[in-house]
């Protein structure tokens, strides 16, 4: 049996990330600067540009993100419902909401505090002379008081199909809390409701299948298209940025976890994993949400009531790694222009950014917006955005990854502090196998 045996979800992906990258490098080392090369077929030539880039390996990533985002809606939907209605003290979500929001905001505060201090230290934009003739529109940020209004939808139906998570996770809440006061009513509604969480849950495991090729072809169509000239060229500011990020994720959250619940941040890192991995891939804390409610419910051991709050808030409005950016990009574009912030301007973009990490939670390019914002803040030219654009793309896959695993801390850590965090199945090393071993037995139980 054990030759049989496949390899594990995260060998696979690890696999799929690291041939789509040498793929990626191998086929911008091939084309250079010529518009198309062909490989000659005999009756006609394949374009390489043409039939892979931009045919299969945008085809098969498009594909796997759109086939995660398919399942972020109805799953918080109901795994919210689920949790909610399941609570027997009303007043929990409120110690939830506030415990929640305000770990996701020291988290954030905390994040660029130690970015700007970094990029003070480095100084990545002296001596640097780029060409600034690129524009950046920056489009304006909604008021405070325009997004508590639109935290509330006046048609949640519409809400789920714009993908407004905010406006879901308020109607899942009042949507919870009404079957949990209906008596049998509401009974029969949560018994459906767990059972369409089941089967939610098990179209999560069966899409893992795709992970892996679907990893491979965005990794491949990344490092064929990203400029590596330009990250030679900001490699300060890269290196800057990519330290902190790690910072932040090895240190910052290890200490907090340990502090808050004395539970061992190693343990909590390896479970990490997968959904670092899904996140680095994505690019996207909505996409990864699936995997990422996996691992804070199956692997960490936070019950559902929370996981199903907890998860969803972060992925809106937790911005550690955007702040992380932001911090550093302030810095480095201020000595790019040779302009002088003093100990309140930098105190004032920390301010800025983490109230601003809720402000414009749900924006399409937060992070662009955001940062606008904060230059805006300072009194330093939007414009500069332009120069750090071209790397962007590689140091948001960073990013996002840091963001999930804040997600998942601010969980374990609310769960601890509510008694509903499962301390045996966050020490069982059993629990962060992959989750395909699901789909195995259910295989077996066919053949039987």
């Amino acid at each position: 049996m054990s030759h049989n045996k496949k390899m594990s979800l995260t060998t696979r992906i690890m696999l799929g990330m690291v041939l789509g990258v040498i793929l990626g490098l191998l086929i911008q080392t091939i084309l250079g600067d010529k518009p198309e090369v062909a490989i000659p077929l005999g009756l006609f030539d394949l374009p390489i540009k043409g039939f892979f880039v931009d045919g299969l390996f945008h085809i098969g990533g498009q594909i796997f993100i759109a086939s995660l985002k398919m399942l972020v809606v109805p799953l918080v939907f109901i795994s919210l419902v689920v949790g909610t209605c399941s609570l027997s003290d009303p007043k929990k979500l409120g110690r939830l909401g506030g415990k929640s929001i305000l770990l996701y905001l020291s988290t954030t505060a905390i994040a660029i505090t130690v970015a700007i201090s970094l990029a003070l230290l480095v100084s990545p934009g002296g001596g640097v002379a780029i060409p600034t003739t690129a524009t950046f529109d920056a489009q304006q940020a909604p008021t405070l008081a325009q997004v508590i209004i639109g935290m509330f939808p006046t048609n949640p139906i519409n809400a789920m199909a714009s993908g407004k998570m905010l406006q879901v996770i308020v109607f899942a809440l009042l949507f919870g809390i009404a079957m949990a006061l209906s008596g049998d009513a509401g009974k029969r509604c949560a018994k459906v409701f767990e059972d369409l969480n089941t089967v939610v849950l098990k179209l999560v495991t069966l899409l893992m299948n795709l992970a892996p090729y679907g990893v491979f072809c965005l990794m491949a169509k990344l490092f064929t298209t990203i400029e590596m000239d330009l990250i030679v060229e900001l490699g300060k500011y890269f290196l800057v940025v990519v330290a902190a990020l790690l910072i932040h994720a090895f240190v910052n959250y290890s200490i907090m976890l340990k502090v808050l619940t004395g539970l061992s941040p190693l343990t909590f890192l390896a479970k990490m994993k997968d959904a670092c991995m899904f996140a680095f891939s994505t690019s996207s804390s909505s996409a990864t949400m699936p995997v990422t409610l996996e691992t804070a419910t199956k692997k960490l051991g936070a019950h559902n009531s929370v996981a199903s709050f907890t998860v969803p808030l972060g992925a809106t409005i937790n911005m550690d790694g955007t702040a992380i950016m932001q911090g550093v990009a302030t810095v480095f574009i201020a000595q790019v222009f040779a302009v002088d912030l003093t100990l309140s301007d930098y105190l004032m973009v920390i301010l800025t950014a983490t109230l601003a990490s809720v402000g414009t939670a749900g924006v399409p390019g937060v992070g662009l917006i955001m940062l606008a914002m904060v230059l805006n803040q300072v009194g330093l030219p939007v414009e500069g955005i332009a120069i750090i654009m071209g790397v962007d793309r590689l140091l948001d896959m960073t990013r996002t990854a840091v963001n999930v695993t804040g997600d998942c801390m601010v969980t374990c850590v609310v769960a601890k502090s509510e008694g509903e965090l499962d301390i045996d199945v966050f020490n069982d090393a059993d629990a962060a196998k992959d989750l395909e071993e699901d789909m195995d037995l259910e295989k077996r139980t066919k053949k039987a």
